[in-house]
């Protein structure tokens, strides 16, 4: 346990490029970090755990955890031992009431968010470290400023504040313009910017005649047929419908 390295969890953190969560633990005594890709539920367990979220029902860390209580069982510690083919190897350390140590096989993700639950510490071997372990650079690390501290060297004091630089105008710059709007004429705008005239088409003072038109017949209204007049009958006489008299004389 003495070589082991003790470490902190300094963030949880989310890849755009991938539905996987990134834990990154902060070593105590060393600005030197290791970070492990870990799923989506992992991770919110970690969270859960880290803000002190109390949940209506256990969850699965949570029971874990109960049960090393029920059976009278005391979480010591976590450790994360190995890294194999870009696989990291935890343990989690208990001990029983009869004083028996016991090591449980566990994914690094698991045992860190039951060590969360259990406020134990967090063990990284030094060969992981070593293998896995990020050094941030010189001038990364120098801007990066813990929280509560300046630094005098890279700020200057609030209360001074430097005065504004004038602009500073030469009289050979507006020359141009000068020249420019010394040639315009203001009261007489130029033919250049007067719009052209579009020419009308010719307009015939004859109207259109109704049957060149076709849509003149469509307006008319239609003729109205006339009955031929009836032919009176010819008058007659008031002699004719007396009977006539024969000329000659009777025969017998």
């Amino acid at each position: 346990m003495s070589d082991m390295v003790e470490v902190v969890i300094d963030s949880v953190r989310v890849s755009l490029m991938s539905p996987q969560r990134l834990v990154v633990l902060r070593q105590l005594d060393a600005d030197r970090f290791l970070p492990i890709w870990v799923g989506p539920y992992e991770a919110e367990a970690i969270t859960v755990a880290l803000q002190e979220i109390e949940m209506i029902r256990p969850l699965t860390h949570d029971l874990l955890k109960n049960i090393f209580t029920t059976f009278n069982t005391r979480i010591m510690r976590v450790e994360i031992v190995s890294l194999r083919e870009d696989i990291y190897y935890g343990n989690i350390i208990a001990e029983s009431d009869t004083g028996q140590r016991i090591s449980i096989d566990s994914r690094p993700s698991d045992a860190i968010a039951l060590a969360v639950r259990a406020h134990v510490p967090i063990l990284v071997s030094p060969d992981v470290m070593t293998t896995a372990g990020i050094i941030p650079e010189k001038d990364i690390a120098s801007q990066v400023q813990p929280p509560g501290r300046v630094s005098a060297e890279t700020s200057a004091p609030l209360t001074q504040t430097a005065a504004p630089r004038p602009v500073e105008f030469s009289d050979d710059r507006l020359s141009v313009f000068e020249k420019y709007l010394s040639n315009i004429d203001l009261e007489r705008p130029s033919k250049a910017n007067t719009p052209p005239k579009t020419a009308t088409p010719p307009t015939s003072d004859v109207p259109p005649s109704k049957s060149s038109s076709p849509s003149a017949k469509k307006d008319e209204p239609p003729a109205k047929k006339t009955k031929p007049a009836a032919k009176k009958p010819p008058k007659k006489d008031k002699d004719d419908d007396k009977p006539k008299k024969p000329k000659g004389k009777p025969r017998e």
